[in-house]
């Protein structure tokens, strides 16, 4: 009765961050291997200025008494995605740690993923033009993030 896990490749082109985010998250806690591709490509929802503005908020959150002990800030395209998915799993119970060990996540298309079959997740596409939206790659581009 039940599937056999599977390595998964998604891509990322078009799609809305949190909602992939939430449907790479459940099948990563079905057992699935599961590979983000074209990171910089992912949208997110809302007006650019103040996503640039909430996500330099968050930049500034740091140790008061040393800022170098943390928490450390994701600024590239591919560490902020698997930031948001690691914040939908479970990850301080053992299924979630395992999870997040089948996660991997790219900008663009690493040459021995050219040939497998992606995957694209429909209930997470964009509904708007894509000019409604903001890329992964402007915010990482505005915060600091290097490619």
């Amino acid at each position: 009765m039940d599937k056999q896990p599977q390595n998964i490749v998604v891509d990322g082109t078009d799609l809305l961050a949190g909602r992939l985010s939430s449907n790479v998250a459940k099948l990563l806690l079905q057992g699935n291997h599961v590979t983000v591709v074209n990171c910089e490509k992912i949208m997110i929802s809302g007006r650019r200025r103040n996503i640039i503005d909430e996500y330099k908020d968050f930049l500034r959150v740091s140790s008061v008494l040393h800022p170098e002990h943390g928490p450390y800030h994701p600024r590239r395209p591919d560490t902020i995605i698997a930031r948001m998915i690691r914040g939908m799993l479970p990850r301080k119970k053992p299924s979630g740690d395992a999870a997040l060990r089948r996660l991997r996540t790219y900008i663009g298309v690493p040459s021995q993923l050219r040939s497998s079959s992606k995957t694209v997740l429909e209930k997470a596409k964009i509904t708007r033009p894509s000019a409604n939206y903001t890329t992964m790659e402007e915010l990482s581009k505005e915060v600091g993030g290097t490619q």
